[in-house]
């Protein structure tokens, strides 16, 4: 029988997303290692430090450890020890980088800055370790509102107005009330207000700015709140689920609508027309293929009352419980949970062979 690859899950990171990212972790471990492959925890704490769990040392501690260091030199085409091995990585021993240089594919299961931001995946570029989601650069200019809406507009995919307050700009308004102001680089709805006046707007970007330096000042856009995820790399075609719609028990989407137990409904599929849910379905694909992901992605967006598409905005690392929106919106269209991370890990190793042909 062939072997499973091994998996090593980042989970936790610094970010204000940090329990949301361990929730995340714990469904992803106990249905992986359900379907029988060797996993292993990377803990990052709220001060960036990397731990493994005591359970998890065994693969390096084991008899088996000089096979998997072997495997991981010749995977990697080393002389001598694997790049992970010297990884800058802030821990309390030698044993998180070297598990990491030894294991064929980490899913980092972090949310926010650190972690969702191209940052972690640099470091595993660096190690030379397949990883699941998207790279770099996608996973910087996604996790930047500002710079993904200007990438959409000029690849001519619709997405609300906005303007971009730094340190340094006045706070203004130019879209009339009510607006939304977030932080621009953070995600889970931390940071942001609906303001509905004048008065509301200095207080709203103080807030934003507690968790980012740049903020957003986003028009409102009228209409039906829906979600589609997307699965695949730039090789093939990536596919689209069947579209979502989000009822919040709120003004708005929040915090507390997200992950509070009774905050939302998601309705599978989407009340809006045929020709609506196709056009969400298209333009997350084209959103998904313009900001250059590759694995997986949660699309957010709004359907006016006219039938048009907006898209809002672009999560490479969503939820991943069972019950969350991205492993949810597959498993109606026919993807079951165990299914999906099969071929995320897959696809996670399929890029890695593809761009391993690269000459730099």
């Amino acid at each position: 029988m062939t072997r499973k690859p091994r998996v090593a899950v980042i989970q936790g990171g610094r970010s204000s997303e940090h329990e949301i990212s361990l929730a995340s972790a714990q469904s992803v471990v106990e249905a992986l290692e359900g379907e029988g492959y060797e996993v292993v925890k990377v803990e990052i704490d709220r001060e960036g430090r990397w731990a493994l769990e005591a359970s998890n040392r065994l693969s390096l501690s084991s008899e088996a450890a000089p096979q998997l260091e072997a495997e991981a030199s010749n995977r990697l085409s080393l002389a001598s020890e694997a790049p992970g091995e010297t990884l800058p990585v802030p821990a309390s021993d030698g044993a998180v980088p070297a598990t990491l240089a030894s294991v064929d594919v980490v899913l980092p299961i972090l949310h926010g800055p650190f972690g969702e931001d191209g940052t972690v995946q640099g470091l595993l570029e660096l190690a030379g370790v397949p990883y699941v989601g998207p790279g770099v650069a996608a996973s910087a200019v996604c996790m930047d509102k500002d710079l993904f809406k200007k990438v959409l507009r000029d690849s001519g995919v619709p997405v609300a107005r906005h303007h971009a307050i730094r340190l340094a700009d006045e706070i203004r308004n130019p879209f009339g009330y009510p607006v939304f102001v977030k932080p621009a680089r953070l995600g889970s709805s931390v940071g942001i207000s609906k303001v509905h006046s004048e008065e509301e707007l200095g207080p709203a970007v103080e807030l934003a700015r507690r968790h980012d330096e740049k903020v957003l000042v986003e028009e409102f856009v009228d209409g039906i709140e829906v979600e589609c995820s997307v699965l695949g790399n730039l090789d093939t075609p990536p596919v689209a689920s069947l579209v979502g719609e989000i009822v919040a028990h709120a003004e708005w989407y929040d915090y507390a609508a997200k992950y509070d137990e009774g905050g939302m409904d998601l309705i599978v599929p989407a009340r809006i027309p045929e020709e609506s849910a196709r056009r969400v379905q298209d333009l997350s694909v084209q959103s998904f293929v313009a900001t250059e992901c590759e694995g997986m992605a949660r699309v957010d967006c709004f359907v006016r009352d006219d039938g048009e598409v907006v898209i809002n905005e672009l999560n490479t690392i969503p939820g991943f419980t069972a019950t969350s929106v991205y492993a949810k919106l597959f498993e109606a269209s026919g993807i079951a949970y165990p299914e999906l991370l099969d071929r995320l890990v897959q696809l996670a190793l399929g890029r890695h062979e593809r761009r391993a042909r690269l000459q730099y």
